[in-house]
């Protein structure tokens, strides 16, 4: 009996302990700064030094323009939400430059194809992944935007100001908006109007539906009216507008996955043989009549795969 009673009070003990260490990592947790822009802030101490910060960050220079005379590759980097980091960039763009070179080399022993290798791993992988980033970083930031807007909508009728209304956003939502309206917040308390802090924010962003939240301020800074109203109705169309493009891409998700099907058969084919019967293809793999006909098939595969691209593209 009291051997019973001691396993009992030891499994109350610990049942006790978990919900304590549970309920910590609960506040811990609710504590937490919730986006990059709050973090850099309280690393900083001011907020002006967190607006630098943040632009450099960017790859933006002091008033807030791209830094580079590419303006291309600029905007890309921006649109990415990577932090910019030029000596580490650079060394990781050699790194892969030189493993492409020899990694191309050991396979053909031609230094042209080393060349060409290297120039694909240090240029346009780096490129890809951007432009990866920027994609996946903008779809989110149009998931986030219509309750951003929502809460400038609740704020603005509950009587506060337009800045404090921003600035409520840069608080409340996490990254990638929370960041972006924070920075806005800052331009907004550093003289520049709310419609050139939006006007930078879609430039930033590149991204259809800010766009639209630009118009609106801009049309709503020459015509007047209320701002509040302005809002809630361009987040009701941009709500709309998201669900459009998921219906978009829940009908075209047959025509990518036949895409995607189609092109990496004849690859997967090609590896299965070379490994099951590596000689299968031996007695003619080096004849210049191979390589011209493989050659126009990839031309050919990668015309077909434009054509599909066109088919299931849709833009909203």
């Amino acid at each position: 009996m009291n051997a019973q009673l001691v396993y009992v009070l030891i499994f109350f003990s610990c049942f006790l302990a978990l919900q304590a260490l549970f309920g910590l990592l609960r506040s811990a947790r609710s504590g937490h700064v919730v986006n990059q822009r709050l973090r850099v802030e309280n690393r900083s101490g001011s907020a002006s030094e967190a607006l630098k910060i943040l632009r450099k960050s960017r790859a933006l220079d002091g008033a807030g323009d791209f830094a580079f005379a590419l303006r291309w590759f600029n905007r890309l980097i921006t649109r990415s939400g990577l932090p910019f980091r030029s000596v580490e960039w650079s060394l990781a763009a050699g790194v892969l430059t030189l493993g492409g070179m020899a990694g191309a080399f050991l396979l053909t022993h031609n230094p042209f194809m080393a060349l060409a290798g290297g120039m694909i791993t240090g240029a346009v992988l780096p490129l890809v992944f951007l432009r990866w980033c920027a994609a996946k970083r903008s779809k989110k930031l149009g998931i986030q935007l219509a309750p951003s807007l929502e809460i400038i909508v609740r704020s603005l009728s509950a009587g506060h100001p337009v800045p404090s209304a921003v600035a409520l956003v840069g608080r409340e939502m996490p990254d990638p908006v929370g960041s972006e309206f924070g920075i806005v917040s800052y331009e907004i308390s550093y003289g520049a109007s709310l419609t050139q802090a939006v006007g930078r924010l879609a430039e930033r962003v590149g991204h259809p539906d800010i766009d639209l939240f630009a118009a609106t301020v801009r049309l709503q800074e020459r015509t007047g009216g209320n701002l509040a109203e302005l809002l809630a109705v361009i987040a009701d169309t941009i709500r709309e507008r998201q669900k459009m493009r998921l219906k978009i891409n829940a009908a075209s998700s047959e025509g990518r996955a036949s895409a995607l099907i189609l092109t990496a058969a004849p690859f997967v084919v090609g590896g299965v043989l070379q490994v099951m019967s590596p000689d299968f293809y031996g007695a003619v793999i080096h004849e210049r009549a191979v390589h011209i006909g493989l050659a126009g098939l990839l031309l050919w595969m990668l015309m077909g795969n434009l054509v599909m691209r066109k088919m299931i593209n849709f833009k909203v």
